[in-house]
């Protein structure tokens, strides 16, 4: 890796653009699906904190929300509550967590032999359909749609 140095105003360029990339990501994504964007700033604050206690500071990241947990989290919380969407979510960290302590112990050949780029690919290009809905929706509709699952509405 580089050790690239970028001159000050870069660096502010970069920074401004990762402000509206991370606070997009953290408020956008909890209204879109109902739950509190004060709560999603603490968590992703708290979270971000610990994962650089957790690093010693050599990973410059802010861990924030994802678009990509849009629609199942949509799905779930009409299926099973809000209760049970949290307890969703909280089995996802569980996962994150064994699969961070995996590779931690294993390496990168654990991730290069479960995530190919023969898999890598198409999971990148499903996720970004099941997201582009949502603007396209938005545009045609006017207002913020909601889904079942991905891809079930179209602009009439």
């Amino acid at each position: 890796m580089s050790n690239l140095q970028l001159s000050p105003m870069r660096k502010t360029i970069v920074g401004v653009q990762f402000l509206f990339v991370a606070f997009g990501a953290t408020v956008l994504v909890p209204l879109l699906v109902g739950l509190d964007p004060a709560t999603a700033l603490f968590t992703a604050g708290l979270g971000t904190f610990i994962f650089h206690l957790v690093t010693k500071g050599k990973v410059p990241i802010f861990l924030g929300s994802s678009f990509a947990f849009i629609t199942p989290i949509i799905s779930a919380s009409k299926q099973w509550g809000m209760s049970g969407t949290l307890a969703g979510i909280a089995g996802v960290a569980l996962v994150y967590f064994v699969m961070s302590a995996l590779i931690k112990w294993q390496g990168k050949k654990l991730l290069d032999k479960l995530f190919p780029p023969v898999v890598i690919g198409p999971v990148i290009i499903l996720s970004s359909t099941c997201i582009s809905a949502f603007p396209v929706a938005t545009v045609c509709m006017g207002t913020i749609p909601l889904y079942d699952s991905c891809g079930d509405s179209s602009c009439d």
